[in-house]
C-alpha cells in the first residue's frame, strides 16, 4: 500500500513537472494579425476568435495585436513583410496567393462551387491543405481556410436584370489575370485596383463598380457610392490565414500547437458568422438604398457560357489541379 502511495505521488509530481515545462515553452510575444477590410468585414469574427483562443491558450503570454481597414498596406505589401518576418500574420483572398503558390488560382475560377458545403469539403479535404503546404517554400505557413463568401456585381450606372447590362461597365476586380479575364468576357473594362483604393475610386467616378460578397458591400458602407447589386454569386472565396514562416520556424512545439489550434477553432465561429449575416446585410443594403436584383435563370445559363472560355484558358496552365477539383465536386454531388 504504501509503495502504491509512492508511486501515485511521483506521477502526480511528474506530471506537474511536464506542466511546467509546457508552460515554460511558451514565452511572451505580441503577433501582428493584418486584414485589408474594416470592423464588420466576414473575416473580423475569426480573427477575434483567434485572439481570444491564442491569448487564452498561452495562459495570456501570446498576445494578438488585430490591424484592419489595410492598415499594414495593401495584401501585396502585407506578404511581402509577412515573409520577411515582419508581420506575424495575415488574412486574405487565397486567390491573392496565386503568385506564390499557382493552384491555388482555382479558387478565382467562375462558378466552381454550387454552394458552401462543396467549398468547405475542398479547402478542409486534401486539396486544400496540399495547397497551403506549398506555401512553405514560400515563406509561408497556410493555417486554414476562413469564408468571404460569393461574389456580386454593383454599379452606380445602372440596375443590372441580364447580362448585357454588365457591357460596358468599367469595374474594379482583385489584381490577377482570371478575374481580368471574366470581366473583359463580359464586355466590361477591368480595373484591377488594391481593395484599400476601391472606395475612393467609386466615389470619385474612377470606376462604375466593383464586385464582392453582401457582407463586404455592407461592411464598407459602398451604399454611399453605389446604388444597384445583381446578386450573381459568380465567384466563391476562401480567405487564407496565414502566418510567416520565418517566426513560425522561432516557436517552440508548444506554441505551434497553440496557434494552430486556434486557427482552426476560428473557423468554425468565423464561418458561421459569415453566413448568418447575409440575410441581415441584404436588408441593410436595401434600407441604405440599394436596388437589389437577380438574374433570371436563362440569363445566368448565359453569364456561365460566357465565362467558360476563360475557365478553359487558365485550365490548362493549372496541370492536374482543376481535374482534382472536379472529381472531388463530382463525388459530393452524386
Amino acid at each position: 500500500m504504501k509503495r502504491l502511495f509512492i508511486k501515485s505521488v511521483l506521477a502526480t509530481v511528474a506530471l506537474a513537472a511536464m506542466g511546467i515545462a509546457s508552460a515554460q515553452e511558451v514565452r511572451e510575444r505580441t503577433l501582428k494579425y493584418g486584414l485589408n477590410g474594416p470592423e464588420g468585414h466576414p473575416a473580423v469574427a475569426g480573427m477575434n476568435k483567434f485572439k481570444s483562443a491564442v491569448e487564452s491558450k498561452s495562459g495570456g503570454k501570446i498576445k494578438v495585436q488585430l490591424f484592419l481597414n489595410g492598415t499594414l498596406g495593401s495584401d501585396q505589401a502585407t506578404l511581402s513583410a509577412l515573409k520577411g518576418g515582419t508581420v506575424e500574420m495575415a488574412v486574405m483572398n487565397s486567390g491573392i496567393l496565386a503568385s506564390e503558390v499557382k493552384a491555388l488560382e482555382v479558387f478565382d475560377f467562375p462558378f466552381l462551387f454550387a454552394n458552401e458545403k462543396e467549398a468547405d469539403a475542398i479547402t478542409d479535404g486534401p486539396i486544400g491543405h496540399k495547397m497551403h503546404a506549398a506555401l512553405a517554400d514560400k515563406g509561408i505557413i497556410g493555417l486554414a481556410y476562413q469564408e468571404l463568401g460569393f461574389r456580386s456585381i454593383t454599379t452606380s450606372k445602372r440596375a443590372i436584370n441580364k447580362v448585357d447590362d454588365i457591357a460596358g461597365l468599367k469595374l474594379r476586380v482583385i489584381p490577377n489575370a482570371i478575374n481580368v479575364d471574366w470581366v473583359k468576357a463580359l464586355g466590361a473594362n477591368p480595373t484591377p485596383l488594391p481593395f484599400p483604393e476601391v472606395y475612393a475610386a467609386l466615389e470619385q467616378g474612377a470606376i462604375d463598380g466593383q464586385e464582392n460578397p453582401v457582407s463586404v458591400v455592407a461592411s464598407n458602407k459602398f451604399w454611399e457610392v453605389q446604388k444597384f447589386m445583381a446578386l450573381t454569386n459568380h465567384q466563391y472565396n476562401p480567405q487564407s490565414v496565414i502566418f510567416s514562416k520565418k517566426v513560425w520556424d522561432t516557436l517552440s512545439p508548444a506554441e505551434k500547437k497553440i496557434i494552430a489550434d486556434s486557427a482552426e477553432e476560428a473557423v468554425k465561429t468565423q464561418r458561421e458568422a459569415a453566413r448568418a449575416s447575409v440575410a441581415t446585410n441584404l436588408e441593410l443594403l436595401k434600407k441604405n438604398g440599394m436596388t437589389i436584383t437577380t438574374l433570371s435563370a436563362a440569363e445566368m445559363t448565359k453569364l456561365r457560357e460566357k465565362m467558360k472560355p476563360v475557365i478553359d484558358k487558365h485550365s490548362a496552365a493549372l496541370g492536374t489541379t482543376v481535374a482534382d477539383v472536379q472529381a472531388e465536386l463530382a463525388k459530393l454531388r452524386k
